[in-house]
């Protein structure tokens, strides 16, 4: 398949073929709860994800592999998957891309992007502010419809400051592997609890992804259960917003502390 021509069972038959569809999901490493009430909801997020019907799926806290959960959850139809999580997450037709930023005792976990589109070469970049915190990027060329658009995954850290310099570090790369012509989505969880990025991410030509008059709460994601706070993002380049929605009810908000935020652009 030569860059640019998309297999015939990835187009859509839910949004315009000029519409690109992105989701992002912090998906809580597929396991819900502690202790006895621990449960695998990886089975679940299939179904789900499958239903957001995204072209790219911007996923974090996705495991490889993890020693002591595939013990706890035995090997049935309902047990922990043969294979990585992200791979068993991908709907059928869909190409994978996955890269390891956290390395734990039992296993690691990382991010992933799982694209309707082919994709170029998979790249990962460590952008950790302290031993704590194992943080990195995940970039993958997509070639949709003839153009290339430049797919970031991103899960940063849990304290501002490291959040600030991880912007700093996220706009060095950027300059360094990303063509300013060439079309740029940045996705993932930027914990971020208030709009304290937008200003900086903007400073270096990344606009968020929302549509004017929407109230903002339309974009909130955490928690899960009742969320307030918008800290799964989309920033884009080189593409404007049509819309943006999140997922909400039950069935959501049981899969991961997390809700998705789903976001349709479409060319400058």
């Amino acid at each position: 398949m030569s860059p640019g021509q998309a297999a015939p069972h990835m187009h859509s038959t839910q949004h315009p073929s000029d519409v690109l569809r992105v989701a992002t999901y912090n998906i809580h490493k597929g396991v819900r709860g502690v202790g006895p009430r621990k449960r695998l909801e990886i089975h679940n997020l299939v179904l789900g994800i499958e239903a957001l019907d995204a072209d790219l799926c911007f996923l974090q806290e996705v495991r490889f592999l993890n020693r002591a959960e595939a013990k706890a959850f035995p090997d049935t139809h309902l047990g922990w998957p043969r294979v990585p999580q992200a791979d068993y997450l991908a709907p059928e037709g869909y190409e994978v891309a996955y890269r390891t930023n956290a390395t734990t005792k039992h296993g690691e976990h990382g991010n992933a992007l799982l694209s309707r589109w082919p994709l170029g070469d998979i790249g990962h970049h460590d952008v950790s502010d302290h031993r704590f915190e194992q943080r990195g990027l995940l970039h993958v060329p997509v070639h949709w419809n003839g153009v290339k658009v430049h797919a970031i995954v991103a899960h940063f850290g849990l304290m501002h400051s490291s959040r600030v310099r991880q912007v700093d570090r996220l706009a060095n790369f950027i300059e360094s592997e990303v063509p300013r012509d060439e079309r740029l989505i940045v996705a993932g969880d930027f914990n971020d609890w208030g709009r304290k990025l937008d200003a900086p991410m903007g400073g270096f030509g990344l606009h968020r992804a929302m549509v004017e008059g929407d109230p903002p709460a339309r974009r909130n994601t955490f928690p899960s259960r009742m969320p307030v706070f918008s800290m799964d993002r989309i920033y884009c380049r080189g593409l404007h917003c049509v819309s943006t929605s999140v997922p909400r009810g039950a069935a959501w908000a049981r899969m991961s502390d997390h809700l998705p935020l789903v976001a349709e652009l479409a060319l400058d």
